[in-house]
């Protein structure tokens, strides 16, 4: 986490990652101030921006939370206009904007993940300054920097439901105990066509890989 950037941040780890029917997004839980002080150990950072469509936060906590606040309403107001749930690219746009006319102001990131009926299960990463990528799996936040490795190793096209719930369980686990500002609890949300699975692991029921 940039130690420039005042106020309420999330030191985070936040990931995305297709399977087989489905999407899964997950977060640690921690939010920082000044990238070393643990403000919050309980922070969601897994925001559902329609019913099928979630997006996740890192960067200053304040300037996610107004993006995604203004995302769900320009993208509730789309499906009206539309008579029909928004794809997910469409809500990975929306943010896309927002960050990028607010690039000067905003200190934010996101992932937006989700299903449609038009392309199945999709992943998008929203950068600094509004770029928008299309991607299989990607992660994010301070404490992506420790898993690059695992993920890039592990990843496969194609996961079965339990077998992309391990990898996502792992990658936080393993950015958790690295990372001096992720940590708390896991949230995951897995996304499919027949609807949305919350799932809470508590910090001392993560898998452990080395001493701590």
């Amino acid at each position: 986490m940039d130690s420039q950037i005042k106020g309420v941040s999330t030191g985070t780890t936040i990931l995305a990652v297709t399977f087989n029917g489905g999407v899964i997004i997950g977060s640690d839980s921690r939010a920082s101030i000044g990238g070393s002080y643990v403000s919050s150990k309980t922070i969601n950072k897994l925001i559902q921006v329609h019913d099928r469509i979630f997006c996740c936060i890192a960067g200053s906590l304040a300037d996610a939370q107004a993006v995604t606040k203004a995302a769900k309403f320009q993208i509730s107001f789309h499906s009206i206009q539309m008579e029909s749930p928004p794809l997910v690219k469409a809500a990975a746009s929306v943010l896309k904007e927002l960050c990028y006319n607010n690039k000067e102001e905003l200190q934010a990131g996101f992932i937006t993940a989700g299903w449609d009926r038009k392309k199945g299960p999709q992943v998008y990463t929203v950068a600094l300054g509004g770029m928008l990528l299309s991607q299989p799996f990607t992660i994010g936040g301070s404490g992506s920097t420790y898993i690059y490795g695992y993920a890039d190793a592990k990843y496969k096209p194609d996961m079965s439901k339990e077998e992309c719930l391990q990898f996502a369980t792992n990658a936080l686990a393993l950015a958790m105990g690295r990372d001096n500002v992720s940590g708390g609890v896991a949230h995951l949300v897995v996304i499919t066509e027949e609807g949305v699975e919350h799932v809470v692991i508590p910090g001392d029921k993560l898998p452990k890989f080395h001493d701590e």
